[in-house]
């Protein structure tokens, strides 16, 4: 399944994959499951170590699009803690800090029914603010 991961008023689309354990049936469980996979992603790389690191051309581009060029290593291998991380991800949905899309159709509650096809794609956009003096 594809997730697009979106910032308000950029152009730029990050797109990774992800496969869910379990077919969720809410929005909140969709964002459990999907913090779930990636918790699991962040603590796999926090564990592995390479002794000879090296970037292929197409991670050097793909850093230097991002402004900046790493080997990656960890200093922080501190694990994530799963139910903290789903905790925040389900305040800060609530806080509005990201909107979700599934087929291009906004989720707007946490208790909303979804229904996921093998092809479907969702998107969390990440919602920035505007803040200063108003004039």
């Amino acid at each position: 399944m594809q997730i697009h991961l979106k910032k308000l008023g950029k152009k730029k689309i990050k797109i990774i994959e992800i496969t869910l354990e379990n077919n969720p049936e809410t929005l909140e469980q969709l964002i459990q499951e999907c913090v779930r996979s990636e918790v699991k992603r962040f603590n796999e790389s926090r564990l592995d170590t390479s002794l000879l690191p090296f970037l292929s051309p197409k991670e050097i581009s793909e850093q230097a699009e991002e402004g900046r060029i790493t080997f990656g290593e960890k200093e922080n291998r501190e694990l994530a803690d799963l139910d903290k991380a789903i905790a925040t991800a389900l305040l800060a949905f609530t806080d509005g800090l990201f909107a979700v899309f599934i087929d291009e159709e906004e989720i707007k509650s946490l208790q909303s029914p979804i229904t996921l096809k093998e092809d479907s794609i969702i998107s969390f956009i990440r919602l920035t603010f505007l803040v200063g003096a108003y004039w």
